[in-house]
């Protein structure tokens, strides 16, 4: 049985078990009994986080090569993510809004590992204005940041120090990229080993928010997921494929019939990193990439360039937001649409490492406790919103590889 379907049955046994313990008092104390497992749970998605941030995002800045010489493709390269993965965090924090994601939904009772986080109370911080959460990036003791967890303080660090390394001539910089490479990797292992536990652990979790709080949250959660959906299909319709035809000069439907199958494969598995080689080869042979130009945008693109994640972090930064009462003022948007455009590109291509990056979103706006507990109450249903967002991601990175190779100059082979 697959992970995501075990997944998917730990959240029904969960929801099944809540219901009936509202109603047995024996059940009701045996949940009780297995809550701390749940807040393991949590300490050990959030254990992952400064590693992964860390190790991906310096793997993936260091290795673009001297940005001094990225020339004419790499500054496209790099404006064209830039571009759409902002669009992408407006369009999720614009649905998510509209919609009301998390409004009218009570939050999880205090106690349960859905709230309370190990240490901390569950009571959300204060927003910190957009002024406040800029000076904060700038650490003045980085090792310090990372011992507090402070997420935006280490990302603004590793970005300086990993664009410094890109000026070391590639004797000197090879050493540390392939150190942050292999902390990537185990990190990815960590992250794999998590997965397997996720759906007892999702039972736990989902049990004892239901027995504390009752089915409104179970509700909740299918609207959010439905959100979610809905934004990515508009940043699609919206975004991606008016940039196809207008700037990559391509008909959409002649477009999504040669990359089909690499939109299924990573529909599928979820994985960014394993339909990359079906990528470049459909780019190329059936599109007419050159291979300079696939290779660099569709490599760099699997690190760096994430429209649906960056959807998806939105989206659900602000249904928790609703969900734990913090007020979404114009700040705390603006903090969001930053925040998800950092944290969608420092995860990696495999999955589940969605879920730990979007703590990078939930913390900037003052959510404290409730941010890796708010992770850990979605996970049971992130599977087939990883699926949906993975596909949203490949299709990006594709259009790019288009629009830049047009840009270029290259004849394409669905002109």
């Amino acid at each position: 049985m697959k992970l995501h379907t075990r997944i998917l049955l730990g959240l029904l046994a969960g929801a099944v078990l809540g219901v009936a313990a509202r109603y047995v008092d024996g059940l009701a104390r045996a949940v009780g009994w297995l809550e701390p497992a749940g807040t393991i749970f949590i300490r050990l998605i959030t254990m992952v986080v400064v590693p992964l941030v860390i190790a991906g995002l310096f793997v993936g800045i260091a290795s673009l090569g001297d940005i001094r010489r990225l020339g004419r493709i790499g500054g496209r390269t790099l404006a064209y993510f830039l571009l759409t993965t902002a669009l992408a965090a407006t369009i999720g924090v614009a649905v998510g809004l509209l919609a009301g994601a998390g409004r009218g939904v009570s939050a999880p009772a205090v106690g349960t590992p859905a709230v309370t986080a190990p240490s901390e109370a569950a009571a959300p911080k204060a927003v910190p204005t957009l002024w406040q959460t800029l000076v904060g990036m700038v650490p003045a003791n980085p090792i310090a940041a990372a011992a507090q967890g402070d997420l935006l303080a280490i990302i603004f660090t590793v970005v300086i120090f990993a664009a410094a390394a890109t000026t070391l001539d590639a004797d000197r910089r090879r050493p540390l990229v392939a150190f942050f490479g292999a902390l990537n990797d185990a990190s990815l292992v960590v992250i794999g080993w998590l997965m397997v536990l996720a759906p007892v652990a999702v039972a736990i979790l989902i049990a004892v928010t239901v027995l504390r709080s009752g089915a409104d949250l179970l509700r909740g959660l299918v609207s959010y997921a439905a959100i979610v959906v809905v934004a990515l299909a508009v940043h699609v319709a919206v975004v991606l494929v008016p940039i196809l035809r207008v700037a990559g000069g391509l008909r959409p439907s002649r477009f999504v019939a040669a990359v089909g199958d690499v939109l299924v494969l990573a529909f599928s598995t979820a994985a960014s990193t394993v339909t990359l080689p079906v990528s470049l080869a459909a780019a190329q042979s059936r599109v007419g990439i050159s291979t300079e130009v696939s290779t660099f945008v569709l490599t760099t693109g699997t690190t760096l360039n994430k429209n649906g994640a960056a959807v998806y972090k939105a989206v659900t930064a602000v249904f928790l937001a609703h969900l734990y009462g913090v007020d979404l003022g114009l700040g705390t948007v603006l903090t969001i649409i930053v925040t998800t455009i950092v944290a969608a590109s420092a995860g990696a291509g495999v999955p589940g490492s969605s879920l730990v990056t979007t703590l990078i979103v939930l913390s900037a706006i003052g959510l404290g406790a409730n941010a890796s507990a708010g992770i850990a109450l979605v996970t049971g249903i992130d599977r087939p919103l990883d699926m949906c967002r993975t596909a949203v991601n490949t299709f990006g990175n594709l259009v790019g590889a288009a629009v830049i190779a047009r840009g270029e100059g290259e004849h394409l082979h669905l002109n």
